[in-house]
């Protein structure tokens, strides 16, 4: 108990020097729009890990979000960096945006979890997703939280529902094409987003939650991760104090090491 105390004082950095064996993979797996990519690291010489699958945000793909992967290896974990399909810029999955939705990607990260459920290589599975990545693994570890051992999401993107009905015509049509976040979009990403509410869902998880938000978060205001802290079993909020969408510099340090302790605290 006392060293691993001592390890969570340590950055992620310092561990990483510490790390033998690694093991680093491209992965390809069948998911909503053909084959995802996803880059998988763990220790080769040690017994059954657990896994943390990290899903990106709007727009985004795993290189993002690669810090974090390291920094959770370091900690013991194994990592799978996915790219969703159609996911956004520099993806190495299938698909085009114009194709992609929330529940899309929620095909994919289900895909992803089928895939390395039943892997000897790891012990349990952790979700952790940034913005819609946070909002897409809310959305599935609600609906199969017996494969979810904790979950983890950074700013997630509740608000996208609401911005959604808002672009909806009087008759509740879309129009076949829209823009988001200076990026194409397709109808399904609308009709998807407003065909059911998700906070209607996040009580189906009733594994333990971390939540971490910034308190000048322009894009998604911090009072929808509030209420989903309220709306969760169990959940903790953490409000990152001067942060806008995405922690930068030492927050975004110490947002790791708070989510590697929580981690941690969850293991078997």
């Amino acid at each position: 108990m006392l060293l691993l105390l001592l390890a969570l004082l340590l950055p992620c950095a310092a561990l990483a020097e510490n790390q033998a064996a690694k093991e680093v993979e491209n992965v390809y797996i069948p998911a909503s729009m053909g084959q995802l990519y996803g880059q998988l690291q763990y220790n080769a010489e040690g017994g059954p890990q657990p896994l943390v699958i990290l899903s990106h945000g709007f727009g985004g793909n795993h290189q993002g979000n690669k810090d974090y992967a390291d920094c959770f290896f370091a900690h013991g974990f194994a990592t799978f960096n996915l790219d969703f399909c159609g996911g956004g810029w520099g993806s190495k999955s299938d698909g085009t945006m114009m194709e992609m939705s929330v529940l899309t990607e929620a095909e994919d990260l289900n895909a992803v979890i089928d895939h390395f459920r039943d892997d000897p290589r790891f012990s349990r599975i952790y979700l952790w997703g940034a913005s819609q990545g946070g909002f897409v693994s809310s959305y599935v570890a609600a609906q199969r939280p017996e494969d979810v051992a904790a979950l983890v999401i950074e700013f997630p993107a509740y608000v996208l529902q609401d911005d959604s009905r808002a672009k909806a015509a009087p008759d509740g049509s879309f129009p076949e094409k829209d823009s988001l976040l200076f990026s194409a979009v397709g109808r399904k990403y609308n009709e998807d987003a407003v065909s059911f509410d998700i906070y209607d869902m996040l009580p189906g998880y009733a594994g333990d939650v971390l939540i971490l938000h910034g308190d000048r978060d322009g894009l998604v205001p911090l009072r929808y991760s509030q209420r989903a802290a309220e709306t969760f079993p169990h959940a903790e909020l953490i409000v990152m104090q001067g942060q806008n969408h995405g922690f930068m510099g030492q927050a975004r340090t110490e947002a790791m090491e708070k989510e590697a302790a929580f981690l941690l605290a969850h293991g078997e």
